[in-house]
């Protein structure tokens, strides 16, 4: 019988850590080897977990663990990854679930924490206690792995919108700088502009100038990127008539009536007290009018163009339940439009924005101003890019760009 040691479960701790764990051969499960690597920052991390089955073939796995910590599992990717309460529960997607003998697949999730993240003392496969002692197949590694390993693609072909599985490496400084393949979950449509090889946005982007065209330009931008190389690039002019957008009329079919959008965006000058936008949509339930995201007396906001309403209200106390958007620096932006109910929840660098939250129920100074009417939006269109209604100049870049029916995460 060979025996093989466990790795030893290290405290929390920025940076990647690995827990390697085996389980006995058993008739619900067969022995099996589950690698997890951690990136961390404070406050949040991303998991890359592999796992290899080292007995018969199996052609269905749900992996199981629990945590010590306060972790919150918030989206994941090649598998379907639940939690209640500490117990995480990860199930193959459709096309994982096959795993040959020696064979691997991977799968990855972002998470949350408050205090402390340290990693899982132990894991199950099918129900099945991992342990110390194994006696492997001789197909199995004949030594114990002590770097992770390199992902292993799955055995069959995957959908074209199945996300990459690997994570970052090191841990940023300010939240998530590179996220996990863009972190676009498998039922969305992501862009990282890393197909454009002109200078000029083009294919499912173009340049558009409401109303009028001035000062304001837009372009693919090859020196400056959140991942990979590529960026999109607006240089926000001053002046109504100086409005820019790039526009793609095809990400937004990934779903009808919830859009969750998540982009990473960069600039040069602080939200002013001007109204200002950088992102328009287009609402067919709302005479054409755009739903719009930007920022008034220096921090962000919505505004609904077809009668000026602003979320949240531009009161002192509703400015301050804002935020303002970071410069010189890479943020992840989120929100989700629900077409049913026309309720917003917004996202700065993973922290949810009380004052951009509009839930339904008429709060002063946040979307009391906002529920003045039903508004159950159709969204038709995504246009990155800057409007200045009066004073405001800014150079921005965009990248990263997700579009799905669940959130999609930094």
């Amino acid at each position: 019988m060979r025996r093989v040691l466990a790795l030893g479960v290290a405290a929390a701790a920025a940076g990647a850590g690995m827990v390697v764990a085996f389980a006995p051969a058993a008739t619900a499960a067969a022995a099996c080897q589950v690698d997890y690597k951690v990136n961390q920052w404070s406050g949040g991390f991303t998991a890359d977990v592999k796992v290899t089955n080292f007995g018969t073939a199996i052609t269905s796995w749900t992996v199981s663990w629990g945590y010590a910590g306060d972790q919150k599992v918030t989206n994941a990717w090649n598998a379907t990854v639940t939690q209640s309460g500490s117990a995480v529960t990860a199930t193959n997607v459709a096309w994982n679930g096959t795993l040959a003998s020696g064979g691997s697949t991977s799968f990855g999730f972002q998470g949350t924490y408050a205090a402390a993240n340290p990693a899982p003392a132990a894991f199950t496969l099918n129900g099945v206690a991992c342990g110390p002692d194994v006696t492997p197949t001789t197909s199995a590694p004949t030594t114990t792995p002590t770097t992770p390993p390199t992902t292993t693609p799955p055995t069959t072909t995957p959908p074209t919108t199945t996300p990459p599985t690997t994570v970052p490496t090191t841990p940023p400084t300010t939240g998530p700088t590179t996220p996990p393949a863009q972190n676009c979950v498998a039922t969305a449509i992501c862009d990282g502009f890393e197909n454009q090889t002109g200078a000029a946005p083009s294919g499912n982007w173009a340049v558009t100038y409401p109303d009028c065209s001035g000062a304001g330009t837009a372009a693919i931008d090859k020196t400056l990127a959140h991942s990979g190389a590529t960026s999109l690039r607006v240089n926000g002019a001053e002046g109504y008539c100086n409005h820019v957008y790039v526009r793609n009329t095809a990400i937004l079919g990934t779903t009808s009536n919830v859009w969750y959008v998540r982009y990473w965006v960069r600039h040069t000058t602080a939200l002013p007290a001007a109204h200002v936008a950088a992102v328009a949509m287009r609402d067919a339930n709302d005479g054409g009018k755009d739903l719009r995201f930007g920022g008034q007396n220096g921090a962000l906001q919505f505004n609904r163009a077809s009668d000026d309403a602003t979320l949240p209200e531009q009161s002192p106390a509703g400015v301050a339940l804002s935020a303002p958007l970071p410069v010189n620096t890479w943020n992840c932006v989120e929100f989700k439009v629900d077409g049913r109910d026309g309720t917003i929840e917004t996202w700065l660098n993973g922290t949810s924005v009380p004052g951009l939250l509009e839930d339904g129920v008429a709060t002063h100074d946040i979307d009391g101003q906002w529920l003045n009417r039903t508004w159950r939006p159709s969204l038709t269109d995504l246009k990155l890019g800057w409007e200045s209604y009066g004073s405001g100049a800014d150079t921005l870049w965009y990248d990263d760009v997700a579009v799905s029916a669940m959130r999609n995460g930094c």
